[in-house]
């Protein structure tokens, strides 16, 4: 059994019922299911803070931005044939026209 402390949120009716209707289809506890948005949104927002770094140094490094491209390709063997983004970006981060991330605009 469960010893975690626990306290009462306030939620608006409508939000109570949407989180029971999501455990009750994922056959898990609202809590669950809350800790699980949680968990989601921390993810997506630390995965935005690293894009947003990435362009701050893209913009205000090049030199450092070109030094971490030229590490990128050894370890990865080079720009992707498909010029697609890795799949764990996709969504966060935006593709550049071009396809290339190291150019700068």
């Amino acid at each position: 059994m469960n010893t975690e402390p626990k306290t009462t949120i306030q939620v608006s009716f409508a939000t109570r019922d949407k989180i029971a209707k999501l455990a009750e289809q994922d056959g898990k506890s609202m809590t669950a299911v809350v800790d699980d948005a949680i968990r989601e949104r921390e993810r997506t927002l630390r995965w935005q803070r690293v894009a947003e770094q990435m362009e701050r140094t893209r913009r205000e490094d090049p030199e450092g931005w070109a030094e971490y491209l030229a590490e990128q390709d050894l370890w990865l063997g080079g720009p992707s044939p498909t010029e697609r983004l890795a799949p764990e970006w996709e969504g966060v981060i935006a593709p550049p026209e071009d396809g290339r991330a190291d150019q700068a605009e």
